[in-house]
């Protein structure tokens, strides 16, 4: 593994098409825009103007970063699947970094160990993960609408910080649970730095085994069939 890599990374999990250079331990160029659709026909086109500034060509990348999501569904798919083919295409590894990941190493402060990160979604979702050092169990999802809602079960509530959006009134319901006080911290994903996250978080897991990226869905995709017959084949 070279001891400073140059790691491209992108994201389209939400509504913005984004992606960043990381050279020398050094973020060296990165681009934003935000976009409701479109990401896919923008994406590549942002990919070579990020190269472009900063002189790089294809061949000197050692890796490949892209956000999982959690996030929109047909984003997030657009993402991890030029991942994939360009780590396939140049021979080069393609590392997954989550949303969860994201907040995390944007908003750690030194001496956090221990987080319950949360995600507020569309439609009134909050996502929830504990995160260790990296994603411990499977992440949550609940609707912000619902009182009854069961909180979280944190084993150390004493060490673990609620950080995130809403991160307020997840730390409540625990306090609620649990009977002690919560710590927490209200953030969100870091917009137009995030694709700069996301390339710094892959360098550290860098010469690491892991799985090829797929999108993390913790909730069903809200598109549904159409409800129009079949067209009939004539023969």
């Amino acid at each position: 593994m070279p001891s400073e890599p140059t790691i491209l990374a992108f994201d389209t999990s939400a509504a913005h098409c984004a992606a960043a250079l990381l050279c020398g331990g050094q973020i060296v160029a990165q681009r934003h825009e935000p976009m409701a659709k479109g990401q896919g026909e923008r994406l590549f086109a942002l990919i070579q103007q990020v190269l472009d500034d900063q002189g790089a060509v294809w061949a000197e990348l050692d890796a490949i970063a892209v956000g999982t999501g959690p996030g929109n569904f047909t984003g997030t798919r657009i993402a991890v699947a030029a991942a994939r083919g360009l780590a396939l295409g140049l021979g080069i590894p393609a590392i997954a970094v989550s949303s969860f990941e994201v907040l995390h190493h944007a908003h750690t402060r030194r001496g956090e160990a221990r987080h319950l990160i949360s995600l507020a979604q569309r439609h009134g979702y909050d996502l929830h993960a504990l995160y260790l050092g990296r994603l411990t169990g499977v992440p949550m999802a609940m609707p912000l609408s619902d009182p009854s809602r069961a909180a979280p079960s944190l084993d150390d509530p004493d060490e673990t910080v609620v950080l995130g959006e809403n991160a307020g009134d997840i730390a409540r319901l625990v306090e609620q649970a649990q009977g002690r006080p919560m710590a927490y911290r209200d953030c969100a994903l870091p917009g137009a730095d995030i694709a700069a996250h996301i390339a710094q978080v892959a360098a550290a897991r860098l010469g690491q085994h892991t799985p090829r990226p797929a999108p993390l869905y913790v909730r069903a995709p809200d598109a549904a069939p159409p409800r129009d017959p079949a067209p009939v084949i004539v023969p």
